[in-house]
């Protein structure tokens, strides 16, 4: 168990949470548990940066200081995250982690009022994105908002199979399935946000 008090034990959070995000590592599967000595730490020119991020947080707001900036590609580098704009990404995560079926509902609105019918928002033209994928890409809606979506109506198997693109695509496709596991909400009570917007 990482008990993070230490820059050794967060450095051992970030690379479980790298492997995770740009391998074939489970963060879940294993439970953060990376095979990584306390020499290979301490040879790091960079470990201090871990030492000084060990003292801003406790073990859960430790992880998703990290997930936010992963997920916002600000991460190649530990410094990266010492920054002011690995704050700010922070900041702004976990805003949309306390507003989530708020902002989730608020960019349903969006989508379907953009469209003359839902099944348009995940049609895939010739040489184009689907509306949803394009929107989400944007950041006109949240990238939670489609990852939500896609739990109920698994649409990302037909876009892997129809959208013609095997660069940008697949990387943002990989990148919401490592992210998905990290995003807590009710799934009741947002599958009824979903099927009253729908079906009013």
């Amino acid at each position: 168990m990482i008990e993070l008090n230490n820059g050794y034990d967060t450095f051992k959070l970030y690379m479980a949470l790298k492997f995770h995000f740009t391998g074939k590592y489970d963060f879940f599967k294993y439970g953060g548990k990376v095979k990584i000595t306390k020499d290979i730490f301490m040879k790091r020119k960079d470990r201090y940066s871990f030492h000084r991020l060990s003292r801003k947080y406790d073990i859960i707001e430790m992880r998703n200081y990290m997930v936010a900036n992963f997920v916002n590609d600000n991460a190649t580098w530990i410094g990266d995250m010492l920054d002011s704009e690995g704050e700010e990404h922070y900041r702004n995560w976990t805003k949309t982690q306390q507003s989530l079926s708020y902002i989730f509902e608020n960019d349903l609105i969006k989508l379907l009022n953009s469209v003359d019918t839902p099944n348009q928002l995940l049609e895939v033209n010739p040489g184009c994105y689907p509306i949803l994928l394009s929107e989400a890409m944007g950041s006109s809606i949240k990238l939670e908002t489609l990852i939500i979506l896609n739990y109920f109506m698994n649409f990302c198997t037909m876009w892997n199979n129809k959208i013609d693109d095997d660069i940008v695509w697949p990387n943002y496709y990989m990148k919401c399935v490592k992210y998905a596991p990290f995003i807590e909400y009710d799934k009741k009570k947002f599958k009824k946000i979903l099927i009253k917007n729908l079906t009013h």
